[in-house]
């Protein structure tokens, strides 16, 4: 078994009648009546009539179909039908604006958009102004499916086939495709359900609860072959929403929660109830970026372990680190010890190995003979890109880690030009790029700054042209240009903060000092002496 869709048909043929989707009500309230619910044996009923209509018009491997599908189940269904057949899909999540849609259509080679109803219009509209215009289905009326424009191969899909093409921003501007095969799927399904320890998962008993995108690798890749691997049920939510968070846990009898930084924070902060005891319930919490103050503080008021682990799209889990072994070392920003599958080393600006105990950037690769086993397969038509990531033969992550003594890794910062803000990574430059055109800016640098709740929220640093009178223009002036690029960006990427300088720090050759422009921000931001934009920062309504 090579290929996500033939290891989910091998689960379906051996506990067709255990759950596999659970979508509680409180996330579907949008489309349906209640909550959705398939076992094994009928998602794949509904995966192979899919996978007939795909068949018929032509659609095969090396195609790319892109899916607007958000996390309902027709993405799942949809997911496999084409990975049965040897096609690649491209998720793509509609908080995007149009220029970002486009950017992933015509530089990912889409062939076919595959969207919800109420966005086929819409994106039909996108899609006929492209230079090459694509064809948009709704996902439940196949009976319009044209045929592809190429033929397809004769090849068998397996392992190398290309499954997915996730889109992340780097430190480089536009965001860059990332190709990952099926075995990359199926071996972050095979490296959680060896795990053990504090994530030891039961066959067919886990239910897994998780309100993080399917567009990316920790939904799409990490929890949901966890569960199918494990004939567990995946209980997807179409978001967190903290007042209703803890009914959901109950009524949808999860097990396993998986979180970014942001949720421990938010769920601290409502009032305290009787039974917010979930021990005995939820077994662990899986993650990253819970901020150290609220570890401890979150585990004795719920009753469960956050598991704090690393991974990037680049590295899958091949890469992966989890603190799910004792001792943790809750509150040091711990993400646990390299497995011995894995090699590791800290190295400085010039990619020499740092002294023990010294911060350093982490690199990565899979120990024995093939070093990338489990990582992604490279950039899609950037190979300078891919090279530079692999450095040296190891991957070389941008994140600044410190060992302790008895080798645990913990977190310290970023190198890159790459802002986390709610699990979400953001492009410095992509930002930048976006705010320069706007008339009122001579310079900007774009940086992160600490934020209580979502871990980084994004700062600009700007020298503005013409003059102003007080702190009012200057309030009106900092909206302004947020909500300038809140018209080119999704929502998320916007600055949260504003600062006006009248220089900026540069190096000798006339460049920003990166690093001495992210301490004056920080230090402004703590000083209460930024520009507040975050409340302009809103999710929009899907169009």
């Amino acid at each position: 078994m090579s290929t996500v869709y033939q290891i989910f048909a091998a689960t379906a043929a051996q506990a067709g009648n255990s759950a596999f989707l659970h979508i509680p009500a409180a996330a579907t309230r949008a489309y349906a009546e209640g909550a959705v619910d398939l076992t094994y044996a009928e998602a794949l009923s509904g995966i192979d009539e899919l996978a007939v209509h795909y068949q018929r018009q032509g659609y095969a491997h090396p195609m790319r179909v892109a899916l607007v599908l958000e996390n309902r189940a027709d993405f799942f269904l949809h997911w496999l039908a084409l990975n049965s057949l040897g096609c690649s899909v491209i998720p793509i999540s509609r908080d995007m604006q149009d220029d970002e849609i486009a950017y992933f259509l015509e530089h990912g080679e889409a062939c076919l958009v595959v969207a919800l109803a109420e966005a086929r219009q819409h994106l039909a509209q996108l899609c006929a102004a492209l230079d090459n215009p694509l064809p948009v289905v709704s996902c439940d009326d196949l009976a319009t499916l044209p045929a592809a424009v190429t033929r397809g191969d004769d090849c068998t899909p397996g392992g190398n086939t290309e499954c997915a093409l996730l889109y992340t921003s780097g430190s480089t501007g536009k965001p860059k495709a990332c190709i990952l095969d099926n075995s990359y799927f199926i071996f972050a399904g095979e490296w959680y359900n060896a795990l053990g320890g504090l994530a030891a998962l039961r066959y067919g008993r886990e239910r897994l609860l998780t309100p993080l995108p399917l567009t990316h690798m920790n939904a799409m890749a990490v929890s949901t072959m966890a569960m199918v691997m494990s004939a567990g049920c995946i209980v997807q939510l179409d978001r967190f929403h903290p007042r209703e968070w803890w009914q959901t846990v109950r009524e949808s009898d999860a097990t396993i929660v998986h979180y970014l930084g942001v949720l421990p924070a938010i769920l601290l902060e409502l009032p305290e109830a009787a039974d917010d005891d979930f021990s005995g319930r939820v077994r662990f919490g899986f993650g990253a970026g819970v901020n150290p103050k609220h570890h401890a503080l979150f585990e004795q008021r719920f009753g469960f372990p956050l598991l704090e682990a690393w991974a990037m799209t680049e590295s899958g889990v091949g890469g992966s680190i989890i603190a799910n072994r004792e001792p943790r070392h809750i509150g040091t920003c711990c993400f646990g010890k390299p497995p011995e599958t894995l090699e590791y080393q800290l190295v400085d600006e010039h990619k020499q190995p740092v002294a023990p105990g010294q911060e350093g950037e982490l690199r990565v690769r899979a120990a024995g003979a093939d070093p990338r086993r489990g990582f992604f397969s490279g950039y899609l038509k950037n190979p300078e890109a891919t090279t530079e990531a692999w450095l040296d033969g190891w991957l070389n992550t941008g994140d600044v880690v410190r060992e302790g003594p008895d080798g645990s890794l913990h977190f310290v910062d970023r190198r890159k030009n790459v802002i986390r803000r709610s699990g979400e990574n953001i492009s410095a430059l992509e930002v930048e790029a976006a705010l320069i055109s706007h008339p009122r800016i001579q310079q900007v640098v774009v940086t992160a700054v600490p934020d209580e709740i979502r871990g980084d929220e994004v700062a600009a640093v700007i020298i503005a042209s013409g003059t102003d009178t007080g702190e009012n223009d200057r309030q009106a002036l900092a909206d302004d240009i947020t909500r300038h690029c809140l018209q080119q960006l999704a929502y998320y990427k916007a600055p949260g903060y504003i600062l006006f300088c009248d220089t900026l720090p540069v190096t000798a050759s006339n460049k920003p000092r990166r690093a001495d422009i992210k301490a004056l921000a920080r230090e402004r931001v703590s000083a209460g002496e930024a520009l507040d934009t975050r409340s302009l920062k809103k999710r929009q309504p899907s169009q």
